[in-house]
C-alpha cells in the first residue's frame, strides 16, 4: 500500500526560505519514489498544524531548519502525536542545535573542537573575548546565520544588541585556519566527505545556498589517514549526540603548519539542507544513492522517540 507522507517546510526561523526550497525538492523526490505527498507550510500556529496533519499521514518528513524545526520543538509535537518522523529525535535535535552543550558532549567523547567560551553579548563592549583571529556565532542557529570572523587588522565593530537578533549570549571560538571539510552520516555509517572552498571570505549563508557560492571537491584527495579520521569523527559525533537517520558534520582541517595537521569538529547538523546546492545529496550521490532513493530511505527509517 502506498505510504502517505506529510512534508513539513517553511517554519518561522531565519532559515525559512531555505526550508521552503528543501521542502519542495524533497516533495518532488518523494513523489518520484512513489509516495503520496502532502506539503505543509508550517507557521507558528499549532492548531493549524494539527488540522493539516488530518487525516494522519503514515510518516512525516521534516524539511524544517533552525528554531522550531531543528531544536526539538516539532519533534516533541510529533512524539506526542505518535507520528513517525525523519531525522533525529527530540533530545538529539535539541543538543545538536545548542552549540555550547554539543561542544561539551563532544569533548566528553574525546573529540577535538575549537577552544572557546560563551559570554554575554554586552561584554563585547569591554574588549575582545579572545586573541585574534576568532569567530563569533549565535549559540542556537544554523546555516552560518550571524557568524562573524574577527581577523587581524580589521576595524569592523563587534556586534551589539542593536544588530544581533540571536539572543543575549554569543559563542566565541578560536579561528581554525585551513580547509573546510563536511561529512554525511547515514544511519550507522559515514557516507563520505567533501572539501568546501567558498568563493567569498568564508562558508557563510550566501556561499551555502547561492548558485556558484562555493566549490565542492572530493575529500578523497586528502591524505588517506586524514580522510578516514574525518569520517570517524563524524560518526562518533553522530553517536555521542544520539542522532539517527541523516546528519552532516562540519570540520576544519588545519594543514597550515605542514605535515598531517589536525581536524577540529565544528558542529553536527541534524537537519542538513536538501537544496540543489546542498552537500548531503551530493555526498549520497557519490555513494550510489539517487536523491529519490535517499529521501525514500529516510521515510522508511522514520520513527518516534529519542
Amino acid at each position: 500500500m502506498t505510504k502517505r507522507v506529510a512534508v513539513l517546510m517553511g517554519g518561522w526561523s531565519g532559515e525559512r526560505e531555505v526550508s521552503l526550497v528543501t521542502g519542495r525538492e524533497c516533495s518532488a523526490a518523494l513523489r518520484e519514489a512513489g509516495y503520496v505527498v502532502t506539503e505543509i507550510d508550517v507557521r507558528h500556529d499549532l492548531p493549524a498544524l494539527l488540522k493539516a496533519l488530518t487525516p494522519r499521514p503514515d510518516a512525516v518528513f521534516i524539511a524544517l531548519h533552525g528554531t522550531g524545526g531543528e531544536d526539538g520543538t516539532i519533534q516533541g509535537v510529533l512524539d506526542f502525536l505518535e507520528l513517525p518522523y525523519t531525522h533525529s529525535g527530540l533530545l538529539a535535535s535539541a543538543l545538536a542545535l545548542d552549540k555550547p552543550t554539543a561542544k561539551r558532549i563532544f569533548a566528553a567523547a574525546g573529540l577535538r573542537c575549537p577552544e572557546g567560551r560563551v559570554l554575554p553579548l554586552e561584554s563585547l563592549r569591554d574588549g575582545e573575548p579572545l586573541p585574534r583571529p576568532y569567530v563569533l556565532k549565535p549559540t542556537h542557529e544554523g546555516s552560518s546565520l550571524g557568524v562573524l570572523i574577527v581577523r587581524e587588522g580589521e576595524n569592523a565593530p563587534l556586534p551589539s544588541a542593536a544588530d544581533w537578533p540571536f539572543g543575549r549570549d554569543v559563542l566565541a571560538e578560536r579561528f581554525i585556519p585551513g580547509r573546510e571539510i563536511t561529512v554525511a552520516v547515514m544511519g550507522d555509517r559515514a557516507l563520505g566527505a567533501l572539501e568546501i572552498r567558498p568563493r567569498g571570505a568564508f562558508y557563510d549563508y550566501t556561499a551555502k545556498y547561492a548558485a556558484g557560492g562555493s566549490d565542492h571537491l572530493s575529500a578523497e584527495a586528502l591524505p588517506p589517514a586524514t580522510y578516514a579520521e574525518a569520517l570517524d569523527i563524524a560518526l562518533r559525533a553522530h553517536r555521542a549526540l544520539g542522532c539517527r537517520s541523516i546528519t552532516r558534520a562540519d570540520l576544519r582541517w588545519d594543514d597550515t603548519g605542514g605535515g598531517r595537521g589536525e581536524l577540529y569538529l565544528l558542529e553536527v547538523n541534524t537537519q542538513p539542507g536538501m537544496t540543489p546546492t546542498s552537500l548531503v545529496p551530493e555526498i549520497a550521490a557519490a555513494a550510489g544513492y539517487s536523491f529519490p532513493a535517499l529521501v525514500a530511505w529516510m521515510v522508511e527509517e522514520a520513527r518516534c522517540g529519542s
